[in-house]
């Protein structure tokens, strides 16, 4: 007999830490998109990658038909028990891989949505052929992707992390390159829609945190997968204390608080 030990490593790197601490600070702007999708009662909503629920609890609120699906358990636990909190049974959270959504029909969804979720997902032809799947003919898909390089927080904490990790093993795809028009168009052209029906557009997502710059990047450390896998590797050269100093000036530096500063 033989068993498998192989470990899906995003799964691991979503189920790692508490990534609710993080999702707490973002609920403000999750409820301020959602508003602009036109989500309305009776629509099917598919929210991918949805951790505990930033986007689809107000798309639910909203009287949407709302399945969340997660490939981190903790996270679709924790989604779960939001639903119930809030009374919303249109709302369901289930386990699921954005490369390979095996549990879900063709044509299912009027709208897919996925914010800072399927972007991590290795395999990104596989995400938007998945997405492109699910979606009903007419139906629309939206992402929200952190831009590579751009000044903004998360794509810097990104950077910033990427620069004290190992190498990434071949054939990695950096979920960051989801954040380049060109390689959004190839990707959904490749999963059969045509270019005159993709679009990209710059938006603002704000972090709302009621404490220092300080505390949140503690926050980070303690909760955010490639943060916690970052100060991992730094412990191991001795650097952990000279990546805390560079994500706390970064943070310093995008803090628009100043009486938490």
């Amino acid at each position: 007999m033989t068993t498998s030990t192989d470990v899906n490593p995003n799964k691991a790197l979503w189920e790692k830490g508490d990534f609710t601490r993080i999702a707490e600070t973002m609920r403000e702007s999750g409820e301020a998109l959602v508003k602009e999708l036109g989500v309305k009662p009776g629509l099917r909503v598919l929210d991918l990658g949805c951790g505990d629920g930033t986007t689809a609890v107000p798309e639910a609120k909203l009287g949407a038909d709302v399945l969340g699906v997660d490939i981190a358990r903790n996270l679709v636990e924790a989604g779960n028990k939001r639903a119930k909190a809030e009374g919303l049974s249109n709302l369901k959270f289930q386990e699921g891989d954005a490369t390979d959504l095996k549990d879900l029909a063709n044509d299912s969804f009027d709208l897919v949505v996925s914010i800072f979720g399927a972007m991590f997902a290795p395999k990104p032809f596989n995400v938007a052929k998945e997405m492109v799947r699910v979606t009903r003919p007419g139906g629309r898909i939206i992402m929200g992707n952190w831009i590579p390089n751009d000044p903004t927080l998360v794509a810097q904490i990104l950077k910033i992390s990427g620069s004290y990790s190992p190498p990434p093993p071949e054939g990695f795809v950096s979920p960051v390159l989801w954040g380049i028009e060109k390689n959004v168009t190839e990707r959904f052209q490749g999963a059969g829609i045509p270019e005159d029906k993709i679009t990209c557009e710059r938006a603002a997502y704000t972090f709302d945190f009621a404490g220092t710059p300080a505390q949140l990047v503690d926050n980070f450390r303690r909760s955010y997968g490639p943060t916690m896998n970052a100060f991992d590797a730094a412990a191991k050269n001795g650097k952990a204390n000279q990546l805390g100093q560079e994500l706390e000036a970064l943070f310093q530096a995008q803090n628009q608080n100043r009486r938490s500063a």
